[in-house]
């Protein structure tokens, strides 16, 4: 649980030696202006007038002077040590501190950016964890798989013959195809994903992508309906990624799509961009599922895959300057649709 600092079992010797510092620095700040303000009394009224009052002034001058330290410790020594020793903490991997802001405006937006900066870092560190975990279990299936039946067919429980080395082969491609998963979703994640743009007929893209999935959406009896406007203009982007999501978008589509049905991918122009439709009526997404279907390694129920095609899919259209929206509702199929600017933009 995150907790609200300081707390005092976090008060080191760091944050009393800060402390220690900063009202050393204003003691002798506030001695020189006690120093000044003597002095402009002197040359204002006289040494005479001065020399009347010499029990007096020590005593109004250390006065001010202790209250104006006080008030200025207290407003702003110990919020900022409080951030210091927040800091030293966070230096160290304790990224569950919250600094409380107060103190003048400017501590306070301290305050805030440092609490903004802790919660950041404890998510991305949750995430981490979180993807390391998903990515352990993703690859133990198939190599589990396959140490299995090398085992068994050591052991003489399985003939090796070609059923056994072409389902071995197919683990092999499936793990192939998840480490592959994994890097370019690193790729995109990190921002090093390299584009090779160049002008593109994507009105040819996609009927080359719809050909090419209408094979095996026929041994499904699916048909594979394309609406693609004739007008549409080159765009520049790297075509064999934006062959990638399309492929994924309407692979997508016809597996979640009943026996007898259509799935259907369309696009036309608009005034600024292309926007490219992919849809199927198949059972739709639980509302609870929606949010995530963009998260990765997310799996909605009676969902296959590795869980990364859509991650990887959106990350590929962002790194694009584009932008990928579902729509779907539980029994009324599922709609994602692609606005592809017409200009070369970044993300």
């Amino acid at each position: 649980m995150n907790q609200r600092w300081p707390s005092h079992r976090h008060r080191g010797p760091r944050r009393h030696f800060f402390l220690i510092r900063v009202a050393a620095f204003f003691a002798v700040v506030l001695a020189l202006s006690a120093y000044g303000f003597l002095t402009l009394l002197r040359q204002a009224f006289g040494e005479n007038t001065l020399q009347t009052a010499s029990l007096l002034w020590p005593v109004v001058v250390l006065f001010v002077f202790l209250v104006l330290f006080a008030a200025t410790m207290r407003r702003v020594g110990r919020p900022l040590g409080d951030v210091v020793a927040a800091a030293e903490h966070v230096s160290s991997g304790d990224f569950s501190v919250r600094v409380t802001e107060h103190g003048p405006p400017w501590l306070r937006s301290v305050a805030r950016a440092f609490n903004s900066m802790t919660i950041r870092l404890e998510g991305q560190r949750q995430q981490r964890r979180d993807l390391m975990a998903d990515i352990a279990h993703e690859l133990r299936t198939p190599l589990t798989v396959m140490q299995g039946r090398l085992e068994a067919m050591i052991d003489g429980v399985y003939t090796p013959d070609d059923r056994q080395i072409a389902q071995l082969l197919d683990e092999t491609r499936l793990l192939a195809r998840l480490v592959d998963d994994l890097r370019t979703l690193a790729h995109t994640e990190s921002g090093t994903l390299s584009l090779q743009k160049e002008d593109t007929d994507i009105r040819f893209l996609l009927e080359e992508v719809a050909a090419a999935f209408r094979a095996e959406a026929e041994t499904k009896r699916i048909a594979v309906h394309s609406d693609i406007a004739t007008n549409l203009p080159s765009v520049p982007v790297d075509p064999i990624r934006w062959r990638e999501v399309m492929a994924n978008l309407l692979s997508n589509a016809i597996r979640h799509s009943p026996q007898g049905s259509t799935a259907w991918l369309t696009a036309h122009a608009l005034p600024d961009a292309i926007m490219v439709v992919v849809k199927d009526n198949g059972p739709g997404i639980a509302a609870e599922d929606l949010p995530h279907v963009f998260d990765r390694f997310y799996k909605g129920r009676d969902t296959g895959g590795s869980g990364l095609g859509l991650t990887i899919a959106r990350n590929l259209v962002i790194a694009h300057g584009a932008t990928l929206t579902v729509e779907s509702r539980t029994g009324e199929g599922t709609t994602m649709r692609v606005r592809l600017p017409l200009t070369a933009t970044e993300p």
